[in-house]
Order: structure tokens, then C-alpha cells, then sequence
């Protein structure tokens, strides 16, 4: 399998321990701006060895098929040393659902670049073709009108909405309900 992507201004990486100080920078620089949109993290997240046990356990799931996890680069950045963002389609299920969740986070300078949904594009391309699986399913906060368009323009279907269904920054959120199908699958 390819461990790394390529799209017109964007590198998606599989990365191993080695980025480990580029994906803690990230994270840092981040932490405040993404509190309103996942789960509480505690002071030990922020530190090099969570981030090198990390991705030491994403990669061997990547390796087993368990997800993908792709960060993403621009592609001014030659040495991989600033990932602007994840793209993540994990818990995948195999079997008669051949499914997946996915999840993606973008650095807060690089809103209203279109990178998400060019990185999201690419992401699925992978997933469907490369993965063969069926359906992609995610979940977004109602006022996250952002995201929420994203994934409309993507072709995600609004299932239905979750209640109280994950607690972000110390709250529980309803979250709406998004799928995506492959209809190249049998």
C-alpha cells in the first residue's frame, strides 16, 4: 500500500514516529482552537512520548487495514515539517457493512483554503478505490456549518441527527449524521 498521496497543492502522509515533533507542533498550536470541535484532551496528550506512543499505534492499525490516517502536508512543504491537518477514516468494519467512520481536522490559519475538501476528495478516492469499502459515515455538529458544507458538496447524505451524542469540550453535542456510499461496490 502507498503511504503517501499526492493532490494538486497537497501531500497526504502516513506518518511514523519519526514526524513525531512536526505532529506535536501541530497539536500545540492548535489545542485551543480545536477544543470547541473534539474531545477534551488532558496535559499528557501534549507531550512527545503520547505523540510518539500515538503514532507508533496508528501505524501498525494502518498497517492492518484497522484505518487510515493521512496528514496533511502542502506541498511548499518539502521536508513534511508542518502538517496542516488529518484526515482519518478509522473504525473500519469489514464483512457484510464495509464501512468506516471518518473524522478530519484542519490547521486554524488554513480555513477558507479549500485544502479540507481537496484532502477529503482524495481521501475517499482512496477509501473506496483502494479499500473497496462501501459507505463512509460522519458526524457533525449542527453549528458547524463549515464542516456541514464540506461534506454536502462531497455528496455526504444528512441521515438524521444524534443526540447528545458526543461530549466535546466537556459537553455533550448533538451531532447530524452524514454517509457517503460507493456505488462501484457489489
Amino acid at each position: 500500500m502507498q503511504k503517501s498521496y499526492e493532490t494538486e497543492r497537497l501531500y497526504l502522509n502516513v506518518l511514523d514516529k519519526s514526524y513525531v515533533k512536526s505532529v506535536l507542533n501541530y497539536w500545540v498550536k492548535n489545542k485551543i482552537f480545536l477544543e470547541n470541535w473534539i474531545p477534551t484532551k488532558d496535559s499528557s496528550f501534549y507531550n512527545i512520548e503520547t505523540q510518539k506512543k500515538n503514532l507508533e499505534r496508528d501505524l501498525i492499525k494502518i498497517n492492518n487495514l484497522e484505518c487510515l490516517i493521512l496528514w496533511i502536508f502542502k506541498k511548499t512543504d518539502k521536508d513534511f515539517e508542518n502538517p496542516i491537518g488529518l484526515v482519518a477514516f478509522s473504525n473500519i468494519i469489514r464483512g457484510s457493512l464495509c464501512t468506516c467512520t471518518l473524522g478530519y481536522l484542519l490547521d486554524k490559519d488554513e480555513e477558507g483554503k479549500r485544502f479540507m475538501s481537496e484532502a477529503l476528495k482524495k481521501g475517499i478516492e482512496i477509501i473506496f478505490s483502494e479499500y473497496k469499502l462501501h459507505r463512509i459515515e460522519a458526524n457533525v455538529m449542527p453549528h458547524n456549518r463549515p464542516s456541514l458544507k464540506v461534506l454536502e458538496k462531497l455528496g455526504f447524505i444528512n441521515e438524521g441527527l444524534f443526540k447528545k451524542y458526543q461530549k466535546i469540550n466537556g459537553e455533550w453535542q448533538d451531532h447530524i449524521h452524514l454517509s457517503l456510499t460507493n456505488e462501484e461496490i457489489e
